[in-house]
């Protein structure tokens, strides 16, 4: 397992966060994510064997928030 932590912006509440959780959650291979409004981050733990970095960060801008 591995652990990323990606900066998030354009949350601005707690709906923001539940989307981004539950987008990232759906990812296979993703083992858990906590996503912070306050951080504008998410901290996701997954398996590098069935997805990566560049896929979370899909997921994420497909839910239509921006990733650094």
């Amino acid at each position: 397992m591995e652990t990323a932590v990606l900066k998030v912006k354009g949350m601005t509440c707690g709906g923001c966060v539940k989307s981004v959780t539950s987008v990232l959650r759906s990812v296979a291979g993703v083992n858990s994510a906590e996503v912070s409004l306050e951080r504008g981050e998410a901290r996701v733990i997954y398996d590098p064997a069935r997805t990566d970095l560049a896929r979370l960060k899909e997921a994420v801008e497909d839910a239509g928030y921006q990733t650094q």
